[in-house]
């Protein structure tokens, strides 16, 4: 049972200046401890380390605090409940300091527990910030230091430690796995190996083969029990664009944007993300690997964190994004009700109506014209008689731009026939780069025959504008 007190897990973890403090003068055990923890790998750091050469720092908790304290409400919000995540865990997650706290030394703990039932409580979290995404052309670095739980193959089955972010888009009404989820650290039962998997797509099966997830692994027989460095490069500076998994440093696995189809890849990665911590109990993934928890799991298994920190590096100056050119009507199938086709360019100037702030304005997009700016939450575009024909439509595209501050985002949104029916679709924007710097964005949206009024709606909660529209279509 990992019962320890702090000063055992202390002593567990190497950290030599508590060690030696009691023994020595407090100028010689800094020196001494400064030492030996530069030359113990997996010891935890006393902070986040500094930006690496080109990058800025974005995000930073270093989790410091008074012993038994909860985290900072600034930084995060608690997932709470019981089987209500769709991984067949088993565990009541719950925001109670029994589950997750600050130990007092610059680390946050959270703690699965069985009850004399055997009732599981453990803790999950995620960010409030949800505007994690690299910088147009740049590079976005998130790593965390982290020991999993020290248990072991007699009694750690069932244990399943976390550190992953999910697309923003979630939070504001669409779904997994098509708004995409990095999982940057993952194992299960004290297997001697780290799991980095992306997913994206629909489940099951589809292009991201879920609910598995496209992924490597890397052994490492000392992540239960001991810190290590867990990180992910998500990286817009390079053709194609490439996302990469590190363990203390050393890459294990890559993917980019060629190994799905372009929708999919932009629907999980053209918005913004937000972090998450978590240790469940049981689940599909425990289960795979030998199932649990049984009666000889341990309750008390920790999962330490010493810090998370996000970086940035910039993209080059002067880029110019390569301009995408409108699609090529084609036609659609009668259904009588003439119309607008939904396969045709529908140019965002030609709305019938609109609310008050957004405004038409002249655009360097390709082939000129006009494009409708001004943009901020709770705005709408009204399109009449829009014909989708009989087969039906269950694509989106949105030649948008945004020129919005660092993150400011929001959903474009597409309603049929009223403001207040639910979406059909929606896709996630941020900045592109400049307010004409023009982007073509895809969407999967419900699918739709007949001739509708469409309104394109705007939300954010930002309170700033932050998107222009020049045109939109649909597709089969």
């Amino acid at each position: 049972m990992d019962r320890s007190s702090g000063t055992e897990r202390r002593e567990r973890f190497e950290r030599p200046l508590l060690r030696r403090r009691r023994a020595v003068p407090l100028l010689l055990a800094l020196v001494a401890a400064l030492v030996a923890a530069l030359a113990t790998p997996g010891a935890s750091l006393a902070s986040a380390p500094p930006p690496p050469s080109g990058f800025t720092t974005a995000f930073v908790d270093d989790f410091n605090g008074a012993a038994g304290s909860s985290v900072s409400g600034t930084n995060w919000r608690f997932d709470t409940g019981q089987g209500i995540f769709g991984t067949g865990e088993i565990e009541t997650m719950t925001n109670s300091t029994n589950n997750v706290f600050l130990d007092g030394q610059g680390d946050m703990v959270i703690r699965a527990l069985r009850d004399g039932s055997g009732n599981w409580t453990s803790g999950r979290l995620e960010s409030n910030a949800e505007n994690f995404e690299p910088p147009p052309g740049g590079v976005m670095r998130v790593q965390a230091s982290i020991a999993m739980p020290n248990v072991n193959g007699g009694n750690g089955l069932g244990y399943w430690p976390a550190f992953w972010m999910l697309g923003s888009p979630i939070r504001h009404g669409l779904t997994w796995p098509g708004v995409g989820e990095l999982d940057i650290m993952e194992s299960i039962n004290a297997v001697a190996t780290e799991f980095g998997t992306m997913h994206c797509g629909v489940d099951p099966g589809g292009p991201c083969n879920e609910t598995t997830g496209i992924g490597g692994t890397q052994s490492c027989s000392t992540c239960w029990g001991q810190f290590h460095t867990y990180t992910i490069e998500w990286d817009k500076s390079v053709t194609p664009e490439t996302i990469r998994w590190f363990l203390d440093g050393n890459q294990f696995f890559s993917i980019n944007s060629t190994r799905v189809d372009a929708t999919t890849w932009a629907n999980a990665t053209n918005h913004p993300y937000f972090i998450l911590f978590d240790l469940a109990m049981g689940g599909g993934f425990p289960a795979a690997f030998g199932g649990g928890p049984t009666s000889a799991t341990a309750s008390g298994g920790e999962m330490i964190v010493d810090y998370v920190a996000v970086y940035m590096k910039q993209g080059g100056s002067g880029a110019t994004p390569t301009p995408t050119p409108p699609p090529t009507p084609t036609p659609t199938p009668s259904s009588g009700g003439g119309g607008v086709s939904a396969t045709s360019t529908i140019q965002a100037e030609s709305f019938n109506a609109k609310s008050a702030q957004p405004q038409t304005e002249a655009t360097t997009d390709t082939g000129g014209g006009q494009d409708v700016g001004f943009i901020g939450n709770g705005d709408w575009l009204e399109y009449n008689n829009v014909n989708f024909g009989s087969t039906p439509l269950t694509q989106f595209q949105a030649r948008v731009a945004s020129g919005a501050a660092a993150g400011v985002s929001g959903l474009v949104e597409v309603h049929l026939d009223s403001l207040n029916n639910p979406a059909v679709g929606s896709f996630s924007i941020a900045n592109t780069g400049g307010w004409q710097s023009w982007r073509t964005v895809p969407a999967n949206v419900s699918g739709t025959t007949g001739t509708h009024t469409v309104f394109l709606k705007f939300v954010t909660g930002s309170g700033q504008n932050f998107v222009n529209v020049n045109w939109f279509t649909f597709a089969p």
